[in-house]
């Protein structure tokens, strides 16, 4: 295996294997240092996490759990990350259209990455902001009551 976590990531991990009992409680922070480190969660990193934290987990138990959460990408993103809320507060408030005019700005569709690596538009599920909405999460921030001239402006602030 080629795969190994950078020497803050493994003291982190390490940490979690003392905190948790349960071996299984360690598998979502442990593909959370994954994909901090690496910006998406492959095969690999989940081969890799089920060796580290050992039995009985096994990798088939890892990549269940990555592949049910939605905040796990399985394959790379952009330098920005942006994840739309598309759940009805969202949606009642024009979250589609923003959506829309996102990915119209930036020449994709939903799911896609620009040519340049520099960003990937998806839809998600609530991100829990629900008074605030539309909104989106870009990276680790979020962005609220959005319009199209707010998502203009955000937009030319991303390097």
């Amino acid at each position: 295996m080629s795969y190994r976590f950078n020497p803050d990531s493994e003291k982190r991990f390490s940490k979690l294997m003392e905190m948790f009992p349960d071996k299984r409680s360690v598998i979502l922070p442990g593909l959370y240092l994954l994909q901090k480190e690496k910006g998406y969660v492959d095969r690999e990193g989940m081969a890799y996490l089920a060796e580290k934290i050992g039995p009985p987990i096994s990798l088939a138990q890892v990549y269940g759990v990555a592949t049910f959460y939605t905040l796990y990408n399985k394959k790379p993103v952009g330098k920005y990350h942006i994840q739309i809320c598309g759940t009805s507060s969202c949606y009642m408030r024009g979250s589609d259209k923003i959506e829309e005019h996102i990915c119209s700005e930036l020449g994709i569709k939903t799911g896609q990455t620009t040519k340049d690596g520099k960003f990937t538009v998806e839809e998600v599920e609530c991100l829990g902001a629900c008074g605030y909405a539309p909104m989106v999460q870009i990276n680790d921030a979020y962005y609220e009551n959005l319009t199209n001239e707010k998502v203009d402006e955000l937009l030319r602030s991303l390097d």
